[in-house]
């Protein structure tokens, strides 16, 4: 992480801009921040909110869009923050299979025409927590269309997209929505440090007004001087050098779990090997039980996240590793720890 130039950036904020970084600000987010992410994305400032987080920003969506009783569409799997929100909420939940280009087009289509029309459908476009898979062009064009013909608002949840470190970047939705469908989240947490806790939403003027009255009436003002930071690492051109320097770390982490499975799981292990992101999802054999590896791997000193927790139902013989705070040679030893364990697990099984 970045700390000297983050510690650069707060000096120079509080020299050039101390009123507007120790004020409170509007509700929609720190000006120059605001600017800027509107710039990059190529759409007015008027849409765009800076928030703390995003995942506050989606679950202030959720709030605004999804009650008791409305439908929402999710994907299998899908974070676990996803479901509990829309849970709490009181939510018509329904949940589309994933494959291992993105969503399962032809079932959300099933799904679409077997109820009510959702209110929001929310998908992770790139590189998918859990999952890691990203979403095809030609499915992205297909939920464009869906959306402007039924009505529903797509939650493109977006805080990985600029950590691709192998092949090609697809235009987001969000670039390509002509019906004003498209509400898009990203987030600072990946790409500078996760204790920024500056993340954004872009979408249709509306919502994104509507949800600004909301924010100035929870908190009265954002993070001024962590937006204010953030901005300065922005413009002066160190998120650059941060993306490059993250990818380069996750792309060769990535590389030490998938060789550690291949080499100590072998057959075992399916999964699909992201092109960018945090996470590398694993699907064992049908009778392994996650929960129950999972204490095997505990005892061995490896963790990971067991897959039923981003299912609304199943999932028992998956999991989550999320390999961004690990070394090279610490995914190496935990995947065999982790082999260790299933092979401990299955002579428990047998005795």
């Amino acid at each position: 992480m970045p700390a000297e130039q983050v510690r650069e950036c707060a000096d120079r904020v509080l020299r050039d801009d101390p009123a507007g970084a120790l004020s409170y600000g509007p509700g929609s987010g720190y000006p120059p921040l605001r600017d800027w992410i509107a710039g990059r994305h190529r759409v007015a400032p008027e849409r765009v909110m800076v928030t703390n987080g995003s995942l506050e920003a989606g679950i202030m969506l959720f709030r605004h869009l999804v009650g008791p009783g409305k439908r929402a569409i999710v994907e299998a799997p899908t974070y676990d923050r996803t479901l509990l929100a829309l849970r709490q909420l009181g939510a018509d939940v329904t949940a589309v299979p994933l494959e291992d280009d993105g969503i399962d087009v032809g079932a959300l289509e099933q799904a679409l025409g077997s109820g009510a029309t959702p209110e929001l459908l929310h998908t992770i476009p790139n590189f998918h927590n859990p999952a890691g898979c990203t979403l095809a062009p030609a499915k992205r064009t297909r939920l464009l269309q869906l959306a402007a013909e039924q009505g529903f608002t797509i939650f493109e949840d977006d805080p990985y997209g600029e950590l691709r470190f192998e092949g090609e970047d697809f235009p987001t939705m969000l670039s390509q929505d002509t019906s004003q469908s498209v509400v898009f989240a990203s987030s600072f947490s990946k790409t500078i440090s996760p204790g920024v806790r500056v993340g954004y939403l872009i979408g249709p003027e509306e919502p994104i007004g509507a949800l600004t009255k909301v924010a100035v009436n929870t908190y009265i003002s954002p993070n001024v001087l962590s937006q204010a930071i953030v901005y300065e690492f922005c413009r002066s051109g160190e998120i650059e050098r941060s993306i490059a320097t993250v990818k380069r770390a996750l792309r060769e982490r990535r590389d030490a779990v998938a060789e550690g499975l291949r080499a100590n799981l072998g057959d075992d292990a399916r999964f699909v090997l992201p092109e960018g992101g945090y996470f590398l999802w694993v699907e064992l054999p049908e009778e392994v039980d996650t929960r129950a590896l999972l204490e095997a791997a505990k005892e061995r000193g490896v963790t990971f996240v067991a897959g039923g927790d981003f299912f609304m139902e199943g999932g028992a013989n998956t999991l989550r590793l999320a390999y961004s705070a690990v070394t090279p040679e610490e995914a190496t030893e935990g995947t065999r720890l982790l082999g260790e364990a299933l092979q401990s697990l299955r002579a428990g099984a047998a005795a």
